[in-house]
C-alpha cells in the first residue's frame, strides 16, 4: 500500500510560481526590483562568505538594531524570517489550526491560502471593491471561527492601496481574539507615513510584516521581518526553524537597509516608470488602477484577450504574470522592469490595442 501523505496536505494545491520559462528570457513576472541592491550590500555579501562556516546570529541582532533605526522602531518588536513568506507561514500556523478560519480578501496575495491550508484551517475571502481592500466588507465576513484576519496593503496583484485610517478603523471593529496580519510588503513605495500603523502592534492583537525583496531588491537573499507583540513572537518563533536566514543575508541585509538614500532612490525610479507605463496604457484604453507597488495591474476586454497579450508578450521573450488563479481571468500583472524591456512591452501591447 502507498504511503499517504497527511489528509489537509493531500488536499492542498502547490502554491503556483510563474512560469518563466527559463531564467535566461526577460521576465516581468516575479515582482522583482528592476535595479540590483545598494553596492554596500552587495559588498557585505561577498565579506560575508568568508564566515559562512559558523552558523548566522538566530536572533538577527545587527539587522533587528538597522531597522529599528531606519523605521523608528523598537527592535524587541522585531522579528526576522527567510521572506515575508515564513514570517506568514508560521504566523497562520501559530495562530490557526482545524476548524478555523484565516479571513483574506478577493486578491489578496494567494500565499495565505496556501500557508492556511498547512494547517488545516478554512481560508475564507471578503469581496473587495474596485480592485481594492474594502473594511466594510472583511467585518460582515467576520464569524465567530474567525482566528485571523489578513490585508495586503499595498495590494497583490491588485496595487492598490486603503488609507490608514481604514486599517485602524478594522482594528478597533475587530474582536481582541482575532489577530490582525497587515502584510506590507510594497511598503516603501506607499507615500502614508507607516506610524500609526505600526503603532497597532502596541495592542497585543495585529502583526505589521515588511519584506527586503522588493524596494531593497534583495529577493534572492531571502530576509523579510516584522513587527509582532512579545507574546505574539513567542509563539511564532516556536515554529520558525534557527537559523533560517543566512550569514550572507544577514549581511546583505544589514548594509541594504542603512543605505536608506540608495532605497529611496530606487523606489522614486521604480514609481517614475510604474507611471508612465501606466499611463500610457491608460491612454492607449486600457483600464489600469493606480499602483503604490513595484508592478501594474492590467485589464483587458475579457480573458481571451489577455491570454492572447500574454502569449504574444511570451513570443516576443518579455513575461507577466497571468492571474487566473486569482480570479482576474481578464488581467495580467506587469512588474515594473529595466526601461528598455518596459518600452518593448508598452508598444506591443498598444498594437495590439490598434489592430
Amino acid at each position: 500500500m502507498p504511503l499517504k501523505a497527511a489528509a489537509h496536505v493531500e488536499a492542498m494545491s502547490a502554491f503556483a510560481l510563474a512560469n518563466l520559462g527559463g531564467h535566461d528570457r526577460p521576465t516581468l513576472a516575479q515582482n522583482e526590483s528592476a535595479f540590483p541592491p545598494s553596492p554596500r550590500a552587495i559588498a557585505a555579501g561577498q565579506d560575508a562568505i568568508a564566515h559562512s562556516h559558523l552558523y548566522p546570529d538566530p536572533d538577527w541582532t545587527e539587522l533587528r538594531e538597522a531597522i529599528a533605526q531606519a523605521y523608528g522602531v523598537e527592535p524587541d518588536l522585531i522579528l526576522c524570517g527567510a521572506g515575508s513568506m515564513d514570517l506568514i507561514s508560521c504566523t497562520i500556523a501559530a495562530f490557526a489550526g482545524p476548524g478555523e478560519e484565516v479571513l483574506g480578501t478577493s486578491y489578496a496575495y494567494n500565499f495565505v491560502a496556501s500557508a492556511t491550508a498547512r494547517t488545516g484551517a478554512v481560508y475564507v475571502k471578503a469581496e473587495e471593491q474596485d480592485f481594492a481592500v474594502s473594511v466594510d466588507s472583511i467585518l460582515a465576513a467576520v464569524t465567530p471561527a474567525t482566528r485571523i484576519v489578513f490585508v495586503c496593503n499595498p495590494g497583490n496583484p491588485t496595487g492598490t492601496v486603503i488609507r490608514n485610517a481604514e486599517l485602524l478603523r478594522l482594528r478597533a471593529a475587530l474582536r481582541g481574539d482575532v489577530l490582525l496580519v497587515i502584510d506590507q510588503a510594497y511598503g516603501e513605495f506607499d507615500d502614508q507615513d507607516p506610524r500609526p500603523v505600526f503603532a497597532l502592534v502596541a495592542r497585543s492583537d495585529t502583526v505589521v510584516l515588511r519584506t527586503l525583496s522588493k524596494a531593497y531588491g534583495l529577493a534572492g537573499a531571502r530576509v523579510g521581518w516584522g513587527l509582532f507583540a512579545p507574546s505574539i513572537a513567542a509563539e511564532v518563533r516556536k515554529i520558525q526553524n534557527s537559523n533560517q536566514v543566512t550569514t550572507a543575508s544577514l549581511a546583505m541585509a544589514v548594509a541594504a537597509v542603512q543605505d536608506q538614500d540608495y532605497m529611496r532612490e530606487t523606489v522614486a525610479r521604480t514609481a517614475q516608470i510604474r507611471d508612465r507605463f501606466a499611463q500610457d496604457l491608460r491612454s492607449a484604453g486600457y483600464h489600469v488602477p493606480q499602483s503604490r507597488t513595484n508592478f501594474v495591474l492590467i485589464g483587458f476586454s475579457s480573458a481571451e484577450a489577455a491570454q492572447t497579450a500574454g502569449r504574444t508578450l511570451r513570443e516576443a521573450d518579455i513575461i507577466v504574470r497571468g492571474l487566473g488563479g486569482y480570479g482576474l481571468t481578464d488581467c495580467l500583472r506587469a512588474t515594473v522592469g529595466p526601461q528598455e524591456i518596459m518600452d518593448r512591452a508598452l508598444r506591443i501591447l498598444i498594437d495590439m490595442r490598434s489592430a
